[in-house]
């Protein structure tokens, strides 16, 4: 039976973000096409390793009582080192703790990086914290024996370390959506077709201030809702997005029931993207599986993701502009969510990334 590990993620059932969809949704491909997966889940607190079954996915839990970025690197090596010695092909998914992957080669096993985005030019790490992301990535790309890019921006990228023959490029996959629940958005006092949505960490890098701001620059007759944490008395960003929303800005905190979020997708009249760092971003392409008109950030990361169909900004003065257009014509917004469906039906449909994916995986299998 063909075999194999995947690791980076905080592990299955999906709770925490992409790479956490991605690796439940492929282990499950895979086992249904006679594979035998493992995943590697991290666990809070103190005990000792332990495994069980998931849907016919091996499951290793392993707790750490360290919090935040320690804990990760903690888990992410004794992951890596019980995997070492267990048979079959090793996927990670990211580069962050790409160096423990020396394990890899001196046990022989071949391992598959998914390289990720650009991480360590986030301006939320620290400089120390960048530099260690930018050795890891290098690492990745020495270590790893093929590289996954998710973007083609990303492959290009990479071509600066490494020949194209040890790349391959399999963009991030997301569910199409045809419907929802429309109850779910009206107990946050939303309507159908009432408000234009933003779903991103609350991050310079995400230009969330920048579309707040653009967004209140006038009186709307409709809300902005933004999903994500917000800590204002902690964090001076937070503090100025808040202060610059008008009370058409509607701050819904973190969500993570998926059909809510599912149906906040659905039934919004524009998604608006502002991130500027990074690959296939996986909000922007579930925006795109939900047939929403999409108004991103102006750059060649975005610009493949949601195609020609959609409308770009490179400032708050851009973006207000488009804000002014878009939301006023039916038709322009109609034509933008049918171009958001043929854009994610060419390239973004989980069947056919996850073929994509297995193809690969059994290219090394038999190595």
């Amino acid at each position: 039976m063909r075999k194999l590990s995947i690791l980076g993620t905080r592990g299955i059932p999906a709770c925490h973000g992409g790479f956490e969809t991605f690796a439940e949704k492929l282990a499950l491909f895979l086992v249904d096409n006679d594979w035998c997966v493992t995943v590697y889940c991290q666990e809070d607190g103190n005990g000792s390793m332990s495994t069980d079954l998931w849907h016919g996915i091996q499951r290793v839990n392993i707790p750490v009582s360290h919090k935040g970025a320690m804990g990760t690197v903690l888990f992410d090596l004794k992951s890596i080192l019980h995997a070492s010695r267990k048979e079959g092909l090793i996927l990670t998914l990211g580069y962050n703790t790409a160096s423990f992957c020396l394990f890899y080669r001196l046990f022989g096993k071949a391992n598959l990086f998914n390289m990720d985005g650009l991480e360590w030019k986030r301006n939320k790490w620290s400089f120390p914290e960048r530099i260690w992301l930018y050795l890891n990535e290098r690492a990745g790309c020495w270590l790893g024996n093929h590289l996954i890019a998710d973007h083609p921006e990303i492959r290009n990228y990479l071509l600066k370390w490494v020949k194209p023959e040890k790349i391959t490029m399999i963009p991030y996959g997301a569910d199409r959506i045809e419907d929802a629940n429309s109850s779910l958005i009206e107990k946050y006092g939303l309507e159908v077709a009432g408000y234009s949505l933003v779903v991103a960490r609350a991050e310079p890098e995400n230009s969330i201030y920048e579309i707040v701001s653009a967004f209140s620059t006038k009186k709307q007759n409709q809300k902005l809702v933004v999903l994500g944490s917000y800590a204002p008395d902690e964090n001076a960003y937070h503090r100025s997005v808040l202060q610059a929303a008008s009370d058409e800005v509607v701050f819904l905190g973190a969500v993570y029931e998926q059909d809510v979020v599912k149906a906040l997708r659905y039934f919004c009249l524009l998604y608006i993207h502002g991130h500027t760092v990074g690959g296939t971003n996986p909000s922007l392409v579930e925006a795109l599986g939900a047939g929403s008109a999409v108004l991103a950030h102006d750059n060649r990361f975005n610009r493949w993701v949601a195609g020609s169909g959609a409308c770009y900004f490179k400032d708050v003065g851009e973006c207000a502009h488009q804000l002014d257009v878009i939301l006023h014509s039916e038709d322009q917004l109609s034509m933008m969510k049918d171009a958001s469906r043929k854009r994610f039906m060419e390239t973004f449909v989980w069947d056919q990334v996850l073929s994509e994916y297995e193809e690969l995986l059994d290219e090394w299998s038999i190595r």
